[in-house]
């Protein structure tokens, strides 16, 4: 089912383009994304090649589009050479529209980068870097299994400001043992770094991961439930009076200076999913479907060699599946949803009932006439938020 078109006052959903890099210098004991560690080089050019021949398979099955954002994600995609990059950006170009001065983003670590390479991906097309800081003191780095300290992240902050026109980076918070005072003197120190965007996830223990195995022998102690929600407060109110509000629960930006891609994802978009691992959702012959590829990157490659694409698994949303998506994305965002695009997907409107009794406790809110956005309050218990209204 194609999406309706967005009411008034809110943004535009967006297609946008996920290419997904699978390697890392070393995995992370928090990570759960598909991130693989290779101890030879990697063969770039395999890789950029096999990129291009699922686009192709992908543009099939899109049709013609145009672009609203890229993102380079990974893994480490900073692992890249530049002509990697731009190989992969002129394959973008020939399968879809892709209009000048678009969000093009690459993630990046502090201990991968250099001064050549990032003038080398500036002069392919990227324009915005995603910086994996994490944290601003060498303890937890060394904890996170980071593999740079804060010497060479503050570095790499530089740089990237003085090479591409817009900046992110993201840290952990709710470190075990943190306290409000050491977050906030962090955070205020973080700020004053910052370009225009900050990316400031509280610390999950994720199954499949090395945290999870410490933290189910008891060799990690997560804060308990109040005091990550005191710590979530305290980051709402110093980004805020700092000027770099949330606009989602976890990012934060100088008005005008949001993430376009995340966007895409948060206003129920579409997006293609390329490389090893990757998911897509867009809309065929009418229909929203999911596509999830290959992640072992050499299977992976070895797959788009022989069929044209890695994908191996699937499926079409049904209505339902989609209005429930739309409502989880969006109440993340401060903006809200569009109550009557809700309605369009579902074939039924939210229940007045449910809303009600979720504004008597200040966990939601309307906006306008038109919209529903959760509250402070309701961001803090936005999953039971989500189901109630789900039901």
């Amino acid at each position: 089912m194609s999406d309706p078109d967005r009411a008034p006052g809110f943004g535009a959903p967006g297609f946008g383009v996920y290419v997904h890099w699978p390697f890392c210098a070393a995995k992370c004991p928090y990570c759960d994304f598909n991130s693989h560690v290779r101890h030879r080089p990697v063969d770039q050019g395999r890789f950029a090649a096999a990129f291009a021949a699922e686009m192709a398979a992908m543009r099939a099955r899109t049709g013609p589009r145009e672009v609203t954002s890229i993102f380079l994600g990974g893994g480490t995609p900073s692992l890249m050479e530049p002509r990697t990059v731009g190989a992969v950006l002129d394959a973008v170009a020939r399968n879809w529209s892709v209009p000048a001065g678009i969000e093009v983003t690459l993630e990046a670590n502090p201990s991968s980068v250099e001064a050549a390479r990032f003038r080398g991906y500036r002069d392919a097309g990227v324009n915005r870097v995603s910086l994996g800081v994490q944290a601003l003191n060498d303890a937890d780095l060394r904890f996170l299994g980071r593999l740079h300290d804060v010497e060479q992240a503050l570095h790499a902050i530089d740089l990237a400001r003085r090479t591409f026109p817009r900046l992110s980076f993201d840290l952990i918070y709710a470190r075990p043992g943190q306290t409000p005072d050491a977050w906030q003197a962090e955070l205020e120190e973080a700020i004053g770094h910052a370009a225009d965007h900050l990316s400031l996830y509280q610390l999950t223990i994720e199954e499949g991961t090395r945290f999870h195995l410490l933290h189910e022998a008891g060799r990690i102690a997560m804060p308990e439930p109040e005091l990550a929600a005191d710590l979530y407060r305290l980051t709402q109110e110093v980004t805020a009076a700092r000027g770099l509000p949330a606009y989602e629960i976890s990012n934060h930006a100088r008005p005008g200076a949001e993430s376009r891609h995340n966007l895409v994802y948060w206003r129920y978009g579409e997006y293609v999913g390329i490389g090893p691992g990757a998911h897509g959702r867009f809309v065929q012959d009418g229909r929203r479907i999911v596509t999830f590829t290959e992640k072992v990157p050499e299977a992976w490659a070895a797959l788009v060699e022989a069929n044209g694409h890695g994908v191996v698994g699937g499926e079409v949303l049904t209505r339902e599946e989609e209005a429930d998506e739309f409502l989880l994305m969006g109440l993340r965002l401060v903006e809200g949803i569009d109550l009557a695009r809700y309605e369009a997907l579902s074939g039924r409107p939210l229940s007045s009932r449910r809303i009600a009794a979720l504004q008597a406790h200040a966990l939601v809110a309307p906006v306008g006439n038109a919209g529903l956005r959760v509250t402070p309050a309701g961001m803090i218990v936005l999953d039971a938020v989500v189901a109630d209204l789900a039901r």
